[in-house]
C-alpha cells in the first residue's frame, strides 16, 4: 500500500479498487476488437500494467477509464496489424492456398462476422460509440483523431456493416 500512496493510488481508491472495477470492460472492448477472448484477456491485462505504471504522471485521475479505453484500442489495433503481417507471410510461404481466416468465430452470430470483415478504425468507432456510448469527441480522443474523421468512420462502418447483413458486400 506504500507504493500505491507514493504513485498516487490512494487518491483513486487502489490499484486494487481500479482493476476490480475497469478489468472486465477493457476485456470486453479488446474482444470486441480482436475476437479473441485470449487475447482480448492479455491486451487488458498488459493496457492495465501500462497505465497503472503511469498513473503518478497522470493529469487527473478521474481520467483513469479513457486512457485505459484508448491503451486497449492501440493495443489491439497493433495486435491486428502483427496478424496482418503474419497472414499475409505465411500466405507468401505456402503459396494461394494459405489459410487467412481469422479467429475461429463459429458459432458467433451474424452481427459479429459482419464487424470481423470492416477495417479495424471502422470497427473501433463502432464499438466505442454503441457499445461504450461514448460521444464523438470521446471517440475522436480514444482514435487520435478529429470529430470529422470519427463522422467518416461511423458513416462508412455503418453503410459498410448493413452491406454485410444484406450479404451485398
Amino acid at each position: 500500500m506504500r507504493v500505491e500512496a507514493e504513485m498516487g493510488f490512494e487518491k483513486a481508491g487502489g490499484l486494487e479498487h481500479l482493476y476490480i472495477e475497469h478489468i472486465a470492460s477493457a476485456v470486453r472492448l479488446g474482444y470486441l476488437m480482436t475476437g479473441d477472448e485470449q487475447q482480448a484477456k492479455d491486451i487488458a491485462q498488459d493496457a492495465f500494467v501500462k497505465v497503472a505504471g503511469r498513473f503518478h504522471g497522470l493529469r487527473d485521475p478521474a481520467a483513469f477509464p479513457a486512457y485505459l479505453r484508448t491503451t486497449v484500442i492501440n493495443m489491439s489495433r497493433g495486435h491486428l496489424r502483427r496478424l496482418k503481417t503474419q497472414r499475409a507471410y505465411l500466405a507468401r510461404q505456402k503459396g494461394s492456398d494459405a489459410v487467412t481466416a481469422g479467429p475461429d468465430i463459429e458459432g458467433q452470430d451474424e452481427m459479429w462476422r459482419a464487424m470481423r470483415l470492416l477495417p479495424a478504425r471502422q470497427r473501433a468507432a463502432l464499438v466505442l460509440r454503441y457499445y461504450e456510448d461514448l460521444s464523438e469527441r470521446q471517440i475522436a480522443d480514444a482514435l487520435g483523431s478529429s470529430e470529422s474523421a470519427v463522422k467518416s468512420l461511423l458513416t462508412r462502418g455503418l453503410k459498410e456493416l448493413r452491406a454485410q447483413m444484406r450479404g451485398e458486400a
